[in-house]
């Protein structure tokens, strides 16, 4: 079995590249349409720090309203996502999620790479790049 893009990437979410200068960015990109990270940490954190600013600034405050930004129904089988990452974290896919409850933002997150890669995500490197986001931010209120 071949090893998917995200997981190659170092970039578990599947972050499109954009004009954002990741920490994190390894030197030399070679994909032209998702960025890539030296470690799966870092690639985990910006896609927490992605997920608090679609709280932050965008108000997006449940699984629905984040995925269904993330991964759009032009590009992706939305609902279905939704019900995967609802189902693997045991939180409604309607109810507003604590950003400040690191196992909650674990979850989510490990749930999203599940779904973006097949396979499961290393739920330390996850609580590493959520470390790196709460350390490295300001408006991350933890």
């Amino acid at each position: 079995m071949s090893t998917s893009r995200g997981i190659r990437n170092c970039n578990p979410l599947n972050i499109r590249r954009n004009e954002t200068k990741w920490q994190g960015l390894r030197q030399e990109q070679t994909d032209s349409a998702f960025f890539q990270f030296v470690s799966m940490p870092y690639g985990y954190r910006a896609a927490i720090k992605t997920l608090v600013t679609y709280y932050n600034k965008y108000g997006l405050k449940t699984i629905r309203e984040i995925v269904s930004r993330w991964a759009p129904p032009s590009e992706n089988h939305t609902e279905n996502y939704i019900d995967i990452v609802a189902e693997r974290t045991g939180i409604l896919s309607d109810a507003e999620i604590d950003i400040c409850d690191a196992d909650a933002m674990v979850a989510i997150v490990s749930a999203m790479s599940f779904v973006e890669n097949g396979e499961e995500a290393n739920e330390n490197e996850i609580r590493q790049g959520y470390l790196l986001a709460r350390v490295s931010s300001l408006t991350f209120p933890i």
